[in-house]
């Protein structure tokens, strides 16, 4: 296999010279006649249509995705390029490549990938898109390879190729059982012509064996005996320990601190000041104490004593915040999203039924079980006078990583090398690379490997937070029940002049879209706490407002709010004609009729139990949730069961999706329940566990998922099972005791757990 790699970086160099390729040239630097059989997929996102099959190296392909190598011994490597960060997608993108393949997953071996686009292509997961943009790219290479080993089968065993299939790793002839094992063909496969990507064949569904079954995931025995996968388990000779202490407030900058104090504390060797760019993406002023071992520098820290300039500081207020959202509710959006028909008329009209609330919804930490860190090694003048700089980071976007290193410490990326570690939770924390400036710049300094670890307060107060807000919203019912006006009045947030990630409304939020007369508007709050993308972004708040909200529209019209739902998404249709990525009314339906029937909705239910309805469409994914719910006269909640129906196309591995789907509804339970991040002049007030509250595990409701496998392109399920939750807890609330859940957190009304 090291061979094969060197081979393999000799072409890049050749090809980033610009000189020619050709695939015998390929196959001979490569080694592949004699050893294995290697696949090379396409970076783009482009499908077949874009492959040039008699162009460079394999499958048609100049530029390096991920790929596949079979050994002589039968064992088959296959690499995974993106980011895991326990959404599964290290063992569900080799599964669609081994199930095209016809490969015995027990001879498959994952890799993760080394940090090379040129190879790779794009690394990088966030959004719940990993599934869907690589989906076809990962049946290619899988029939790629597939149908260069049935030519070798054809040639070997002196048989049609027509004849011949794949499975278990071996080219089988199902007329006469004779068969020869994958890596007897892998020598002769890799002289075979390279297929043309246009006319490759594809396994259709009813033909999987691999896809939609349960598989473990492949780092799954590593984590539980505790092997070293996650970037806060890196160790390297010499490493040294550090943290970094930074303004309370963000955006405050060092004036001074006690150094010579912190340097004379056990296991310390250095504390300095480090001077940022005022870019809290990147590197803000602060205070590094670098150390013999972690502890040592956490103990450090406790006794660090800062002066800070804050006068450009952030000076938000979250009870300021709620004050001035209130009386903006009063009064419509400054800027108008949608406005059609008459809603007006229709609010006044004194045969419908008008009903008016406002809710509200806070900032919330990502509170990832691995707290941010990077371990970094600045080396000076090694690589030919260059200095050079080696990273492993636990990062949803690697190759960002690039871009600072760059900016900052003016590195070109031949000079770094970047260690893709798995990631301890993320839920769009680690999108931004802050952790890595800070470890670099310590690095730098020390001209030694550090090892940067964030303590657990450091990470909740300064996060990059889920945006918090307010929604105002007012609808019209008829004599009939239905809804005929709806309203929005958006309360977000800017930064600098531009909304912040998840602080946004379309005219295309359900129900607007969906009926006559509506008017949908915003007004935008400017703030200085970070914010940035935070499981299901937008939609995580919005379907507790609009879903909750339209579960009191049915109420108020005398309807029940599993036919009210179905009859606002009328008849079956795409929201947006020819895009297959929108909001498709019949497979709305069908999800909530689903969890409606799985549920017992209708039903007899225990004394005092409530059911609640809610379906929210995201990241192109259909879900419904019923939950069922019990409060007691303390007020305390217990959610015995909560029913869920996803459509998000064919599931690849359904234990990773009953996982996701798992984790999503514990996730948006906690949140919900006891999570709140509020701050004053700028300062976060929340710092651990004992005041930034999560679920713990007996209050774990009984988790029952359905899936519709459609025969629409897969799409991610990373976030979608998330947004509905809340609102299916609010409404469960109303119908056990009465009371509306108009805002979040519940144990600010009062809930316990």
């Amino acid at each position: 296999m090291n061979q094969l790699l060197t081979s393999i970086q000799q072409i890049l160099r050749q090809n980033s010279q610009g000189q020619a390729i050709d695939r015998r040239q390929f196959l001979k630097l490569a080694g592949v006649a004699g050893t294995s059989l290697l696949l090379i997929a396409p970076s783009s996102d482009n499908q077949a249509a874009n492959i040039n099959a008699d162009n460079a190296s394999t499958v048609g392909a100049v530029e390096l995705n991920a790929f596949v190598s079979i050994a002589s011994d039968g064992k088959i490597t296959i690499y995974s390029s993106n980011p895991e960060m326990g959404q599964g997608i290290k063992t569900a993108l080799p599964m669609i490549i081994a199930e095209e393949l016809g490969a015995d997953w027990t001879d498959v071996e994952v890799l993760q990938s080394p940090v090379d686009s040129a190879r790779f292509g794009r690394h990088g997961a966030g959004g719940s898109t990993t599934i869907p943009r690589t989906f076809d790219q990962m049946r290619q290479l899988g029939a790629s390879a597939r149908e260069m080993l049935l030519i070798a089968g054809a040639i070997s065993m002196e048989l049609p190729k027509n004849e011949l299939v794949t499975r278990l790793s071996q080219v089988v002839h199902p007329p006469t059982g004779n068969f020869m094992r994958f890596g007897q063909l892998a020598a002769l496969a890799a002289k075979q012509p390279l297929p043309n990507a246009k006319t490759l064949a594809y396994k259709k569904a009813e033909d999987y064996t691999l896809i939609g079954t349960s598989v473990t995931g492949v780092d799954n025995l590593e984590i539980t005996t505790g092997a070293a996968l996650f970037g806060i388990d890196t160790q390297i000779p010499d490493m040294l320990y550090a943290i970094y202490h930074k303004c309370p407030a963000i955006g405050g900058k060092v004036i001074n601190a006690n150094i010579d104090q912190i340097k004379k504390l056990p296991g310390i060797k250095d504390a300095f000041i480090l001077k940022g760019n005022d870019n809290v993406r990147e590197l803000l002023d602060g205070v590094a104490i670098v150390g013999s071992n972690t502890w040592a520098v956490f103990k450090a820290q406790q006794q660090l004593v800062v002066e800070w300039d804050e006068a450009d500081a952030s000076k938000d207020n979250w009870p300021a915040m709620v004050k001035q959202a209130e009386a903006l509710a009063k009064t419509t959006g400054a800027t108008t999203v949608l406005d059609k028909g008459k809603p007006e008329k229709q609010f006044t009209d004194p045969e419908n039924t008008t009903l008016e609330a406002f809710y509200e919804y806070p900032f919330v930490a990502h509170l990832c079980l691995e707290p941010m860190n990077c371990t970094a090694s600045y080396q000076t003048g090694t690589a030919g006078g260059k200095d050079t700089l080696e990273l492993w980071i636990p990062t949803q976007a690697p190759e960002r990583a690039y871009q600072v290193t760059q900016g900052l410490f003016d590195l070109d990326n031949d000079q770094v090398l970047i260690h893709q570690m798995r990631l301890g939770g993320s839920f769009g924390r680690r999108i931004y690379n802050e952790y890595v400036c800070e470890a670099t710049a310590i690095s730098k300094r020390m001209n030694a490997p550090v090892k940067l670890t964030w303590r657990r307060e450091d990470d909740i107060q300064h996060d990059f937070y889920r945006v918090g807000g307010f929604q105002a919203v007012k609808g019209a019912i008829n004599s009939n029940g239905q809804l005929v006006a709806f309203k929005d009045h958006f309360i977000g947030m800017l930064n600098n002049g531009k909304a912040v990630s998840g602080s946004r409304i379309h005219a295309t939020e359900f129900p607007a879209q969906n009926i006559r007369h509506a008017h949908i508007s915003k007004t935008m709050l400017e703030i200085g706490t970070p914010c940035g993308p935070w499981r299901a972004p937008g939609s995580n708040t919005s379907a507790f407002v609009i879903q909750s909200f339209l579960h009191e529209l049915a109420l108020a019209g005398k309807r029940d709010h599993l036919d009210f739902l179905l009859e606002l998404m009328g008849e079956p249709r795409w929201f947006e004609s020819g895009n297959i990525r929108s909001l498709n009314t019949g497979r709305a339906s069908a999800v909530i009729r689903l969890a409606a029937e799985k549920a017992g909705w209708g039903g007899k239910l225990a004394a005092g139990h409530g059911l609640g309805l809610a379906f929210y469409f995201s990241h192109a994914a259909h879900v419904a949730e019923v939950a069922e719910v019990s409060v007691d006269s303390a007020k305390k909640l217990t959610v015995h069961k909560v029913t869920v129906a996803v459509d998000v196309g064919p599931i690849i591995n359904m234990s990773g999706a009953l996982s996701q789907v798992s984790g999503a509804v514990i996730d948006g339970l906690s949140t919900m329940m006891g999570q709140k991040i509020t701050m004053q002049q700028g300062r976060i007030e929340q710092s651990n566990l004992h005041d930034y509250k999560v679920l713990r595990m007996p209050s774990v409701p009984i988790i029952n998922t359905h899936f519709i496998q459609s025969k629409y392109p897969p799409t991610g399920l990373g976030e979608p099972a998330l947004p509905p939750l809340a609102p299916a807890i609010g409404n469960a609330i109303f119908a056990a005791t009465g009371e509306r859940v108009r805002k979040m957190p519940l144990a600010e009304l009062g809930y316990t757990i």
